[in-house]
């Protein structure tokens, strides 16, 4: 393994790794403002209000943005209540509810001490976010309203050609991200192409929507009308879309189709990279099994679509259909990517950043070029 291997799988390791929730993504924000910090002479960067980050060279291009983009929160528990070892919880986002039954979970205080506790009741019921009570293995000491929660599992780790992680949704795809674009940043040509981290994506992607929102009033915001975003995902894998396939051009999710020239660009670019090179693998699908940021810019008139990593344990549900169908019981795993996805990822961001400019408008082209030589047949 290379220095550069190394570095990389390092950076994947510790940002999946870490506790994180929609609107207390800080952890994260931490790391980030570290790796800004060690490139803050090449980069400058941006946050508003809700926490969205824009990153973006010195001195970018006036070409319109390319903005790799990314969330930094996944489904976690946010302490609400402390009463000596029983606490209440609420739960911000998407996991079914056998999952919660007797589970067991670790809360982080506000020194990053690890509290471990079990779960004793679930009311499936409350409003906006369903919460759960617990009781802790041990007093709680500086424990406290606000604090994280997540599912207990052993740490992370890259075994078998998998990275097995708390959180690859979407932190295996922000850390992609990251060792992409520090590629990308060095090259020619790419001084219009950034990193969009937003935050909130698991509560009904809202960090995305303040994005969009803001770019269109008067009084303007992270990004621009012009703005093209690359939204990256982990969605849940099928049959039709393995783990260990490749990196998927998602041309939708179970609400919307994305932007279709945008899409079908990036499917021209890795298309002509597969002639090139066959080991390069990719996927192009629908992907239906959650919905992506991609569906909240489209709606709002950005230019966007997504690529995805195929996502084993999706939401830390191991065996989602066998539980759905009553043959197996509910249990909470890790989550779990190739990491040849992975790395197909970061080329295909490299890709998309060095070619999107000159193959877009291609597809247009050649049907221009098919109307102009054949459309005699219309008059015959």
């Amino acid at each position: 393994m290379t220095k550069n291997q190394e570095k990389t799988e390092k950076l994947l390791l510790e940002l999946t790794s870490i506790p994180t929730a929609a609107g207390h993504e800080g952890r994260v924000q931490a790391f980030l403002d570290g790796w800004l910090s060690r490139r803050s002479k090449s980069l400058q960067w941006k946050r508003d209000r809700a926490g969205n980050l824009l990153i973006r060279r010195r001195n970018p291009s006036r070409k319109a943005p390319i903005l790799i983009t990314a969330h930094l929160d996944h489904p976690a528990f946010l302490v609400t209540s402390v009463e000596d070892r029983d606490i209440t919880l609420e739960f911000r986002g998407g996991v079914q509810d056998p999952y919660f039954e007797d589970a067991k979970i670790e809360i982080f205080d506000r020194n990053d001490v690890a509290h471990r506790a079990r779960i004793t009741s679930l009311d499936k019921d409350a409003k906006p976010f369903k919460t759960v009570t617990a009781r802790l293995s041990r007093r709680p000491g500086d424990m406290a309203p606000g604090d994280i929660g997540r599912w207990a599992f052993a740490p992370a780790e890259i075994k078998g050609g998998r990275l097995k992680t708390n959180a690859c949704d979407d932190l295996a795809a922000a850390a992609a991200a990251l060792v992409a674009f520090d590629r990308i940043r060095k090259r020619k040509g790419c001084e219009h192409v950034g990193l969009l981290f937003t935050v909130a994506e698991e509560v009904g992607f809202v960090g995305a929507i303040e994005v969009a929102k803001n770019a269109l009033s008067s009084r303007g915001g992270l990004i621009t009308k012009s703005a093209r975003l690359i939204c990256l995902e982990n969605s849940r894998s099928f049959p039709e879309s393995p783990i260990g396939g490749g990196p998927i051009v998602r041309v939708g999710d179970r609400i919307s189709v994305f932007s279709p020239e945008l899409t079908n660009t990036i499917s021209q670019v890795c298309q002509d990279a597969t002639k090139k090179d066959p080991d390069f693998k990719w996927q192009r699908r629908l992907m239906p099994g959650g919905a992506c940021e991609a569906t909240a810019f489209a709606t709002y008139g950005f230019q966007s679509t997504c690529l995805c990593l195929p996502l084993g344990n999706y939401h830390n549900m191991a065996d989602i259909d066998g539980v759905a169908a009553g043959s197996r019981p509910a249990r909470v795993a890790r989550e779990e990517i190739a990491m040849a996805d992975f790395h197909g990822m970061v080329r295909m961001l490299e890709l998309v950043a060095s070619r999107l400019d000159d193959d877009q408008g291609k597809i247009r082209n050649l049907l221009d070029g098919l109307h102009r030589d054949r459309s005699f047949v219309l008059e015959s």
